[in-house]
């Protein structure tokens, strides 16, 4: 029986399906079958609708479920307050990072040569009126047509607003009923990254057939350096200066999470990691486990400073491809969007990918170019995670530092407070 599933496990691995799905899809692509090509157009179409059909909702309950799923008491308050401040700012910062790599570098485009058109919209709307359009008519409107912006908008509302709520027993009935909610399309996204080989077949046929047909693919290197620079600028400089700011060494702190960042490297799971995050950071940085246990969890839902750059990068990058127009107010409003959305990835299988596919594919945008992204993907993840594990870190550290130097002062002033440590 072992070995039986043992040979099921082997077969069925990830790195022998991904590499044999591709190597389908490059013949396909080249044959000169009808079928073969038919057959990977519909499978193409059929998984952008399944995105289109669940990105939506897992990105809104992912944030409602975020936003409302961590009740602080007094003695917490602070903690909370400024982990959630250090969390939301380290990820922002980390899209902006993007943002300016992505101007500076300037990826050539794939579909340039064949795809010049501009898209432009039909009504010319002031700011001020795109503002007002961004609040719904109806709770369902935004998911019916696919308005990206009023859902996150709408998710934050209520994510916050059932914080507020007075008694404990509604709040609780609710918060449950939105977890239940979004573990439901936990498990159907589970489904869909278990079949995700089939769609990487149609999306290499297609992309096969538009490469023989004149695609270019200058610019993808660019694009997967503006992404690889992103982490390493935020890992290797930003963070550290953070830390060095708060009178905290960086990199002999780096040094003593290498048994958290590799295993985080290794395993591209920062979830998997969290055990071995929060032991080596009480153990070789000290931080007390009342804010370890309690800001590394946090961290791991919310600071996904990794997933914010490549979401940006990404989604940019494609809308690109596609023939829109991207101005640079419209890519620093991006910056944000990639922030929220990023946070919307908490507990979402396969990362940043499948969450950036599946906002391309609510917006109407073909996402035919993710097979090309797919084999360098695993690499980006590794980074990414790493990068999130040492961001969760450095939050702590901040955190734990912060308290004790609150603490010190109340006592030395004889009024030490509920909300210290």
């Amino acid at each position: 029986m072992c070995s039986k599933q043992t040979t099921h496990r082997k077969i069925f691995n990830p790195l022998y399906i991904y590499p044999l799905a591709i190597l389908l899809g490059v013949i396909s692509g080249y044959s000169d079958s009808v079928v073969l090509k038919f057959l990977g157009s519909l499978v193409s179409d059929v998984f952008i609708r399944i995105f289109k059909c669940i990105s939506l909702p897992i990105i809104a309950l992912s944030i409602i479920v975020t936003l409302s799923n961590y009740s602080t008491n007094a003695a917490m308050k602070t903690t909370w307050r400024r982990a959630m401040t250090y969390t939301l700012g380290t990820t922002l910062v980390a899209a902006f990072i993007s943002f300016m790599l992505y101007l500076l570098i300037e990826p050539s485009m794939i579909h340039a040569a064949k795809n010049t058109h501009v898209i432009t919209p039909t009504t010319q709307l002031s700011y001020l009126e795109h503002l007002s359009n961004l609040i719904p008519a109806t709770i369902l409107a935004p998911f019916i047509e696919q308005q990206v912006m009023s859902v996150l908008l709408l998710s934050i509302v209520i994510g916050i607003a059932i914080r507020f709520i007075s008694d404990d027993m509604p709040r609780q009935t609710i918060t449950a009923f939105f977890k239940g909610v979004h573990s439901l399309f936990m498990v159907i996204t589970s489904w869909v990254i278990a079949i995700i080989p089939i769609g990487l077949f149609g999306f290499v046929t297609i992309t096969v057939e538009q490469l023989r047909s004149g695609m270019a693919l200058k610019g993808i290197g660019e694009y997967l350096l503006i992404i690889v620079l992103a982490n390493l600028i935020q890992g290797f400089i930003i963070l550290p200066l953070w830390l060095r700011s708060q009178g905290i060494a960086p990199f002999v702190s780096m040094k003593k999470m290498l048994p958290a960042l590799s295993l985080a490297f290794f395993s591209k799971s920062s979830v998997g990691t969290l055990p071995v995050t929060i032991k080596t950071a009480e153990n070789n940085l000290k931080i007390k486990p009342e804010i370890s246990r309690f800001v590394l969890p946090l961290c791991t839902s919310l600071n996904m400073n990794g997933c914010a750059a490549f979401i940006f990068a990404t989604v940019i990058y494609l809308m690109q491809n596609h023939g829109i127009t991207i101005t640079v107010p419209m890519m620093f409003m991006w910056v944000f969007i990639s922030t929220i959305a990023a946070i919307g990835n908490a507990g979402v299988p396969m990362g940043c990918f499948f969450l950036s596919a599946s906002l391309l594919a609510s917006m109407n945008v073909p996402i035919t170019l993710m097979g090309i992204i797919l084999p360098f993907y695993s690499l980006i993840d590794m980074l990414e995670t790493a990068l999130n594990v040492w961001s969760d870190s450095c939050v702590a550290t901040v955190v734990d530092k912060k308290l004790h130097t609150q603490l010190t002062q109340e006592i030395t002033a004889g009024n030490p407070s509920n909300a210290a440590l």
